[in-house]
């Protein structure tokens, strides 16, 4: 059974920071990618961040480019996005998602977490 919990949520004023983690259990070899995702008030899903596995290659989103970064603890299996320079318009649920290929489209992806609320403030 595949279980992906995210955690590190919160509120925070613009400009500050959070991190946030994915802990995967029951992934196998075919679950070669990792990806955030995030969905705002009327707001489709959106791609945020991904990252490979093995070799650690990273995609972002243009608007979260060098305020954001997706990195992973294999040892842990767990993934993380250290989110700074916070805006309110980062205002939103993230999940995490696990699936075989690399990319932005959410059919890519196979599973996914509940998600974790990240509000900032003005």
């Amino acid at each position: 059974q595949v279980q992906l919990v995210e955690s590190g949520g919160g509120l925070v004023q613009a400009g500050g920071s959070l991190r946030l983690s994915c802990a995967h259990s029951g992934l196998t070899f075919g679950s070669r990618a990792m990806g955030w995702f995030r969905q705002g008030p009327g707001k489709e899903r959106e791609f945020v961040a991904a990252i490979m596995w093995s070799g650690g290659s990273t995609y972002y989103q243009d608007s979260v480019k060098g305020r954001f970064a997706i990195s992973r603890d294999n040892a842990k299996n767990t993934v993380y996005l250290q989110m700074n320079s916070l805006k309110p318009e980062d205002t939103a649920v993230y999940y995490c998602a696990a699936g075989p290929t690399f990319g932005t489209k959410r059919y890519l992806y196979d599973y996914w977490g509940q998600g974790t609320q990240v509000t900032v403030s003005s």
